[in-house]
């Protein structure tokens, strides 16, 4: 099998090539042998899951070979794997298979130019190379003795695919050392496996200390020289830059890769200052594209937290725009015929009113054929309007990139960016922003399809909720409910009351485990509930058994906290149930806020045969009572029992201030700014007729009653609505 890769190699005039074997679960391809390749990077890449994104695991999920003629091509097709290895080369990757059975794949990549396409002669050799692979492989599982991977991918010794004379070395050190520039071989690892006196003298080391070592051991670290000797490695094209020795001599190398290595070229700087300006290639020092593709990777990390457009949009725009030089960025989407922006930063509000809701500009067919998929840049305003001669200039741009958001094969969106002069856009810079935008695209979609969840849990639960509670006489009530902030999912808190008579009430309140929309469905089934046991004329206790016998039927793994409290208005009496419920808070006028025991019993959903016992609660006139879930009071790292006291210390009911605004009061001086779960708050009071609390909250009734009288009236409504 060996043998079959080294000449796949040396047969398609590939640089490197990898045989990736399906692992014994069947889910993962791993990377069994390998030539050309680094070390370190053959380990990065030599465990990959079948559906990950990238090219072997493609092809061998989808059984056909795939071809990605440079880097761009690899950026559009798997961002991910292009901001990986950010080089210059050709890719041919195909299933090994025999019959319907899928054994792994083989992958070979090869220097990239305009010339380079898949000939039949390359795909050719693929496909044999293929089928005898799949032959070994097949015929070893037959006889019992199956070839598995180890845990490191074999490195072949790339020496076998063309053999050199035995004496070649000799003559070439001979001949090297007469030259005044230095003169060095790397293998693929980067370590020195020849090296010339000129070489030696030009860094100031010995040679005998070098050998088998780095190159970079006799230059002050830079990353930018290990990723110029991967780009020879990968690309196959010459590359170079400029350091200084250890003495502070500022030198010139220029990297030839060649099948089994690299040679390198070491020139003082000014002797060789002009040649290197004439270097044609990719291979300038150019320290901001090491600086790039450090922040493309730290980019994919941080956008797995996004759960917004706009929140997309920052974290590219912090990332980017300055490496790039970007001066606005923004997320465009289209619906019926007209562009929408989604998000955007560095644009000005009037640029983007001006463009939002615009109808979709048409390109110059004739001239500019359109393309979705691919994306487009341009250098000048010039460019722009010569591709779209519709197109408006909303703001002081000057030179843009579109990048098509694409997932799952289908477009979601476009990406601008913009910058405010002109702007050339090499090759490097086309294909990292190329990839950029895979990422922008998964992150966008993700955010979208969060929003819709988002938007849809809230419209369930706000819907199972009640929109509005009953007035009953001698009872003044005031309800919040604040959803935990966005980024969080949505909860299963709720409350309610029910009317049992004219002076009979039943309030209730709840937390569903679980912050989902089965949570938010939950939550309206166990509400539903508690209101049939309610309004049925059982007692408190009852009404939590009963609740808790159907949830246990309804969900069998979730959990629900609840307390429920029956009103004798007339009594002045309040009798409370517990089903791990928080206590609630009374306040009685005079005295300091009292924290109930309310003996509660086991959530809603544990055992059928929970019992819950009733605790009876004077409520004279005026007295205040508070139901809440944990959202209000819960903070990491703070005792659970010292958050209800602190929340009962704050709790100062005053005669006459109405219970809404004791509601926001306490809302407010919770922790809502980091707010990771849902608020409900229910307030009760005591304001029976004859009462000072009961004088006041009828006087309050009837100005409201008069003023709606009058706003209808002044529609016409007045006498209906008398009536």
């Amino acid at each position: 099998m060996d043998e079959l890769l080294i000449k796949a190699v040396a047969g398609t005039g590939a640089h490197i090539g990898a045989v990736y074997l399906v692992a014994e679960d069947g889910e993962v391809l791993l990377m069994d042998a390998q030539v050309g390749m680094p070390a370190r990077a053959a380990r990065a890449w030599a465990r990959i899951r079948r559906n990950d994104p990238v090219p072997v695991a493609a092809a061998v999920r989808e059984r056909h070979m795939i071809w990605l003629s440079d880097r761009e091509h690899m950026a559009r097709a798997f961002p991910t794997a292009a901001l990986a290895l950010p080089y210059h080369y050709a890719a041919a990757i195909s299933p090994i298979r025999t019959g319907d059975t899928v054994w792994g794949g083989l992958v070979l990549l090869l220097p990239s130019g305009p010339a380079t396409m898949l000939s039949r002669r390359l795909r050719t050799i693929m496909d044999a190379t293929c089928t005898r692979i799949g032959e070994v492989l097949r015929e070893a599982a037959d006889e019992g003795h199956p070839i598995t991977p180890g845990p490191r991918p074999r490195v072949l010794d790339p020496r076998l695919v063309h053999t050199a004379e035995p004496n070649g070395q000799l003559v070439a050190m001979e001949c090297l050392n007469r030259l005044p520039e230095g003169y060095c071989s790397l293998d693929v690892e980067g370590r020195v496996t020849f090296l010339t006196t000129s070489a030696s003298d030009l860094l100031g080391i010995c040679s005998s200390e070098l050998l088998g070592e780095r190159l970079w051991k006799a230059l002050p670290w830079n990353p930018v020289f290990e990723d110029r000797h991967r780009a020879a490695v990968f690309s196959r094209q010459v590359t170079s830059f400029t350091g200084r020795n250890k003495d502070g001599r500022l030198l010139f190398f220029r990297l030839f890769p060649g099948l089994t290595g690299i040679t390198v070229r070491i020139t003082p700087d000014e002797t060789d200052h002009d040649l290197a300006r004439h270097v044609p290639e990719t291979g300038t020092d150019r320290p901001t594209r090491v600086i790039a593709l450090h922040e493309m990777l730290h980019l994919a990390t941080t956008l797995a937290r996004a759960v917004t457009a706009q929140e997309v949009v920052d974290l590219v725009a912090d990332h980017v725009m300055p490496v790039y030089n970007v001066q606005a960025l923004a997320i465009l989407t289209s619906g019926a015929g007209r562009m929408r922006v989604a998000a955007s930063r560095g644009y000005s509000r009037e640029a983007v009113e001006e463009f939002d809701g615009r109808p979709v500009v048409p390109p110059a067919s004739e001239r500019h054929p359109y393309d979705i998929g691919k994306p487009a840049f341009f250098s000048s305003w010039d460019e722009l309007r010569a591709a779209y001669p519709d197109a408006l200039r909303s703001d002081d741009m000057s030179a843009w990139a579109f990048l098509p958001l694409i997932t799952s094969g289908r477009p979601i969106g476009t990406c601008v960016l913009a910058y405010d002069r002109p702007h050339h856009f090499s090759t490097d810079e086309r294909a990292t922003l190329t990839a950029l935008a895979g990422l922008i695209a998964q992150a966008f979609e993700r955010a979208r399809l969060y929003d819709v969840k988002h938007q849809l849990a809230q419209c369930l639960q706000s819907s199972l909720l009640p929109r509005t509670l009953p007035e009953v006489p001698g009872l003044e009530l005031a309800a919040r409910y604040v959803p935990a902030n966005p980024g969080m999912d949505i909860g299963g808190d709720f409350y309610d009351l029910i009317r049992l008579s004219d002076t009979m009430v039943a309030a209730v309140i709840g937390d569903v485990q679980g912050h989902d929309v089965t949570a938010a469905a939950l939550m309206g089934q166990v509400r539903t509930a508690i209101r049939a046991h309610a309004t049925g004329g059982a007692t408190p206790g009852e009404v939590l058994a009963r609740t808790n016998r159907l949830l246990i039927e309804l969900a069998p793994d979730r959990f629900t906290s609840c307390l429920y409290v029956s009103l004798d208005l007339e009594r002045h009496i309040a009798c409370l149930a517990s089903a791990g419920h928080l206590p609630p808070l009374l306040g009685r006028p005079g005295k300091p806020a009292q924290v109930i025991d309310t003996s509660p019993g086991l959530l809603l959903g544990i055992d059928p045969e929970a019992e819950y016992a009733t605790t009876e609660l004077d409520l004279p006139p005026g007295s205040v009572l508070t139901l809440y879930t944990d959202g209000l009071i819960e903070e990491p790292g703070l005792d659970l029992g010292e958050s209800i006291a602190d929340l009962a210390e704050r709790f100062t009911p005053i005669p006459g201030v109405p219970l809404h605004d004791l509601a926001e009061s306490l809302i407010e001086e919770a922790s809502v700014d980091q707010r990771a779960d849902d608020i409900a708050v229910l307030l009760l009071r005591d304001a029976t007729r004859g009462s000072a609390y009961g004088n006041e909250v009828e006087h309050r009734l009837a100005r409201r009653q008069r003023h709606d009288a009058e706003l209808d009236a002044a529609d016409g409504r007045g006498p209906a609505l008398a009536e």
